[in-house]
């Protein structure tokens, strides 16, 4: 299997040198583990998994012994089935002040934080690696998306062109290491093995009376909401579950890292908003199979293309800051009247408004609605539209085309 350069490398190499501890999160099989082993190549550093239940024994019975076995620097993978390593990693942290000496991996958040707010604060760097980006699949390098011109321009320089059918093929594939290496030809059976595999097992982890079958059907009732704001009701009703188990089951995916929120923008000045978040997956291939779409093209003209083009989309872009190892500032706006912005972005004091459609000739009505944020106490600058265009264009001077491949 050929191993795909991660953007997160550089961010590795960086904090490494400056702090005693990197823990880096995401779910299974996004290739934390494959990452750091290839860092590692001609050091001395030396690796323990604890999926492996002897070391995982010795870690919980007997943290000390299990330090003096395994000397930093050290890689520890799937340190949150030891939480109680934390305290004895961060007496030797105290005791040595050495940059770099332990490199932890983790599945589990949530766990994870808890156990790192408590014993580690200030002496580990926290990273998430999700699955590959499109800039990591065609071998660009990586900067948080922004809409000014210049950076757009160069964006381009380090992605593949895509059209409509092609980006559609992206999306159905997902982008998962294991099916974008070609390790694994058939993303349905991947996906298949990777919900009974890895996701139940994870989640009995987290919550001991789970029935498979009602997990499996929560799961595709939440793939069949991507794009939309959270309906616990609904979702509870489609999985026959009661709305606390359906509530508490959100929070574990969220904590083993498949879905994630936007929140809506707002601040004192814009009244009359919804305060209810957006959901969205990481990774859409894993949408496609919950959903049951047989191919890409019965996707492209199906009844969710326009949600999980936007899921996608939203996705690429939260990859591009966490890359980066940097947090994204992302909304979206919507208000009692239903008039809605697909994607705020805040950064350095002023809003970016996005719309994203499947459309391959925007007009000037799409972003009419940005105006919405004027009202904000934050000034509105540059907008786009992130659309099925082939190239980089503009609405006006306000507002560009962005297409999808580009992000």
């Amino acid at each position: 299997m050929n191993y795909i350069k991660r953007n997160l490398e550089k961010i590795v190499s960086q904090v490494t040198k400056e702090y005693p501890v990197l823990l880096v999160t995401g779910p299974r099989q996004v290739g934390k583990t494959t990452m750091l082993q290839k860092l590692m190549e001609g050091t001395d550093r030396s690796y323990v998994s604890l999926d492996d239940l002897n070391e995982r024994s010795i870690a919980k019975t007997d943290p000390e012994l299990f330090l003096q076995l395994h000397k930093p620097p050290v890689l520890i993978d799937e340190v949150q089935y030891a939480p109680e390593l934390f305290t004895y990693i961060k007496m030797n942290v105290d005791k040595k002040h050495e940059p770099g000496a332990f490199w932890l991996t983790g599945s589990q958040v949530f766990k994870l934080m808890q156990g790192v707010q408590e014993s580690l604060a200030g002496r580990v760097a926290v990273l998430s690696l999700t699955s590959l980006s499109q800039a990591e699949i065609s071998g660009g390098d990586v900067e948080p998306f922004t809409i000014e011109m210049e950076a757009l321009a160069e964006r381009k320089k380090g992605r593949k062109e895509a059209d409509t059918k092609e980006i559609f093929e992206r999306i159905y594939k997902g982008t998962m290491p294991a099916i974008v290496s070609g390790a694994n030809s058939n993303s349905q059976i991947f996906y298949s093995s990777y919900l009974s595999t890895y996701i139940e097992r994870d989640v009995r982890e987290l919550s001991d009376a789970i029935d498979s079958l009602k997990f499996l059907r929560f799961i595709t009732a939440v793939a069949a909401r991507c794009s939309q704001m959270v309906n616990v009701a609904e979702i509870a009703r489609d999985a026959d579950i009661n709305q606390i188990q359906a509530k508490n089951w959100l929070v574990i995916l969220e904590t083993l890292g498949i879905i994630f929120y936007l929140h809506p923008y707002s601040n004192n000045l814009l009244k009359r908003l919804v305060k209810t978040p957006k959901l969205y997956f990481y990774d859409t291939g894993l949408v496609c199979y919950l959903t049951k779409w047989s191919s890409p093209e019965t996707l492209e003209s199906g009844a969710m293309n326009g949600a999980i083009l936007e899921n996608y989309v939203v996705a690429e872009i939260m990859k591009t800051y966490l890359n980066c190892g940097k947090e994204p500032y992302m909304y979206y706006y919507r208000d009692k009247d239903a008039r809605e912005i697909d994607i705020v972005l805040e950064h350095d004091g002023v809003l970016n408004p996005i719309e994203i459609k499947k459309t391959s000739n925007p007009g000037i009505e799409l972003v009419k609605v940005f105006e919405l944020l004027d009202k904000s106490s934050i000034p509105r600058t540059k907008g786009a539209v992130i659309c099925m265009k082939p190239g980089l264009s503009a609405i006006d001077r306000d507002n560009y085309i962005v297409p999808v491949w580009m992000i």
